[in-house]
């Protein structure tokens, strides 16, 4: 194998393919790794998660739910509310459709939800642009 010899331990989660398994026991502790190390990146640089991480992130949630319902653990921490993911203006803006100028600008004016956190923008994944009040249609 290139790169040298796997210890036995990560053999039966390497696939031939590159991808690893990752055990449902080990969903849980894993996720909660990737979300520590994704929260730290985005406060200090405003680090940009590589495409599908989040539906990594949901995945390992649902893993670790269904095994601790498996095992019998009932859930005692109250329901969270719901959750937001937020994303830099420049992610944002690609996926409306828009140039990383406008979605500041949009930020900026409180047209779409967002936060600044030193020179970056951060906008809930899930935001629709705001339509600003016209003044002809005034009540």
């Amino acid at each position: 194998m290139p790169g040298g010899e796997v210890p036995p331990a990560a053999a039966g989660l390497l696939r031939e393919d590159g991808s690893v398994v990752i055990p449902a026991a080990l969903a849980g502790p894993v996720s909660r790794i990737l979300l520590r190390d994704v929260g730290a990146r985005v406060a200090v640089d405003g680090g940009k998660v590589a495409p599908g991480v989040v539906g990594l992130l949901w995945a390992l949630k649902a893993a670790a739910e269904r095994e601790e319902a498996a095992a019998g653990f009932a859930d005692e921490t109250p329901p969270a509310g719901p959750v937001s993911v937020e994303v830099s203006a420049g992610e944002w803006a690609e996926r409306a459709g828009c140039s990383p100028q406008y979605a500041r600008a949009l930020a900026r004016t409180g047209r779409v939800p967002a936060r600044r956190i030193g020179r970056m923008w951060l906008i809930p994944e899930s935001a629709a642009i705001v339509a600003p009040e016209r003044k002809d249609q005034a009540a």
